[in-house]
């Protein structure tokens, strides 16, 4: 009753109505507020936190890093703490994707990105989709084994993790993954740096997994580079990339006999296709030599030979017999000439840049009738070399005779070409001595073959190591004699390595980086060398 009093009750009942909206308006101001922070907090969380923490706090699985054990007897798979570090505003980069379809890139692309960044995107597509990603372009510091600078995929299943790493300048083939969560992670150290990435991805069925079109599917959804397919080493479990391979270079090579003819690289002078092994075989008369001269030669350049090359070698086959020389870029060869009426030509293209390539002629030349230059020596076989190749500590002439009688008036006297072994990763070997320019990897001295091994010093964690620092301190720095002469490593040593390290290496998704079947199969220490 008394709050009905006149000027009494209903000025209460205003007063407690405007208290409730001036809390409700302080509640939301606060919660608008504290949304704000949380979101900022959010965003700050997933900069400074490495992807197996993103996905653990998402949907409770357990994340691992594959790490190399500091005991060198074994490669241990162990969770590695990944360090929280927010990089600066203007370098930040991942985040969480949830589109059907997006796409990313490493900072600053197309430019260089920074050092020491650590990059975390995590793909959510919701399942049953699975997601595919396709890197359109690569520019990071290589090569394989990425050790240094990379663009990492892991691929979360019932299974277990699937990681797969990519550095370079070749774009690799297109990832379809197993799986709706999907974390990528770009890692770049405090040296060279390169052009980074840009990557697409996109939400598809676990049914309609596709490749480029000029990609080859295996395995239900794995893909591969043309170059990867007929190349001798089976890369797919169902091994449908190693069949019906008798079609894939009937384009170029051969087998060549009569007394003189004409060889180039496909398509010249136009560009060379990618992805190419030619190989001709030249066969002319018993009591002849082979002489090989260039017309055209335009191959990419590069500052050692292993993309795009040619190979000349002194035989019936590229594994009998010394070879005459590896070459690429620009350069025009020298006039080569067998020893004997054999001679092989190998040529190899990569999925990389191409070039209008190069064209040669070849004709017999009998050893009888065969005359050289004033300026000129003579084997017996009837080659003839520069005189600035007598007595220089290398047999160039099969039976070594422009390295014999060099104490007399006629040469200047015998000096070996031979050096002693400084690299300190290549101590220690059979041998101590080697001999530069390395001619066929085209390394000018130890100095520069330093620096191209630096990159394998990083793997001597791994328990098969030794193996490894042989072969490629055989390659490297390969074994002189004092003698005369530069012996590759035998093909034993890199079979030897590859089936001891390969698995090893597999647990990293890093494919073995050496064609062993380009070296010498032979066990004599006169052919080949056993470091």
């Amino acid at each position: 009753m008394r709050l009905r009093a006149p000027g009494c009750g209903w000025g209460v009942v205003l007063v407690t109505a405007a208290a409730l909206l001036l809390l409700a308006a302080l509640g939301l101001a606060l919660a608008l507020i504290l949304t704000q922070i949380k979101g900022q907090a959010v965003e700050d969380q997933l900069l400074s936190t490495s992807a197996p923490d993103l996905l653990n706090a998402g949907d409770g699985a357990s994340h691992t890093l594959p790490t190399i054990s500091a005991n060198r007897s074994q490669v241990d798979v162990t969770a590695a703490p990944q360090p929280a570090r927010i990089p600066p505003a203007e370098t930040r980069c991942g985040g969480v994707l949830t589109d059907s379809e997006g796409s990313f890139s490493s900072p600053n692309h197309p430019g260089s990105y920074p050092s020491n960044m650590l990059c975390a995107w995590v793909i959510r597509v919701p399942p049953p989709s699975i997601v595919q990603i396709h890197i359109s372009s690569l520019g990071v510091e290589g090569p394989s084994p990425c050790l240094f600078d990379w663009i990492e995929v892991q691929d979360q299943t019932e299974q277990g993790s699937v990681f797969t790493r990519f550095c370079g300048n070749v774009a690799p083939p297109t990832v379809n993954t197993n799986s709706s969560t999907v974390w990528v992670t770009f890692h770049s150290d405090g040296s060279i740096s390169g052009s980074g990435f840009t990557a697409q991805y996109r939400a598809i069925q676990p049914g309609h997994k596709s490749c480029s079109r000029e990609e080859f599917m295996c395995d239900s959804g794995r893909c591969l580079l043309p170059v990867s397919v007929c190349d001798g080493h089976p890369n797919c479990h169902d091994q449908t990339d190693e069949a019906n391979c008798s079609h894939k270079h009937k384009e170029c090579g051969g087998q060549k006999t009569g007394q003189y003819g004409y060889l180039s690289s496909p398509n010249h002078p136009r560009p060379y296709p990618h992805q190419q092994l030619c190989i001709w075989y030249l066969s002319v008369e018993e009591g002849h030599v082979i002489t090989l001269s260039f017309r055209n030669f335009s191959l990419e350049t590069q500052d050692v030979c292993e993309f795009d090359y040619v190979e000349v070698h002194d035989s019936v086959s590229t594994g009998a017999g010394r070879v005459l020389g590896r070459f690429c870029g620009t350069t025009f060869p020298p006039d080569l000439t067998s020893s004997g009426p054999h001679m092989t030509v190998v040529f190899v293209a990569d999925e990389g840049v191409a070039d209008s390539g190069f064209n040669a002629t070849y004709q017999a030349v009998s050893v009888l009738d065969r005359t050289c230059g004033p300026s000129q020596f003579a084997c017996t076989t009837g080659e003839c070399l520069q005189q600035q190749w007598l007595c220089d500590g290398w047999n160039d002439c099969p039976d070594g005779a422009d390295e014999q009688g060099c104490g007399n008036s006629t040469y200047p006297p015998f000096t070996s070409s031979c050096e002693i072994i400084e690299v300190e990763m290549c101590q220690g070997l059979s041998y101590n001595l080697t001999s530069f320019p390395n001619i066929w990897l085209s390394i000018a001295d130890q100095r520069e073959a330093a620096t191209l091994l630096r990159q394998y010093q990083v793997l001597m964690e791994l328990s098969c190591f030794e193996p490894l620092r042989k072969l490629v301190c055989g390659m490297f720095l390969p074994q002189c004699s004092p003698q005369g002469g530069v012996l590759q490593p035998c093909r034993s040593i890199c079979s030897s390595a590859e089936q001891q390290c390969s698995q090893a290496l597999d647990l990293f998704s890093f494919s073995w980086p050496f064609n062993c079947h380009l070296l010498p199969d032979s066990q004599d220490p006169m052919e080949c060398s056993l470091p």
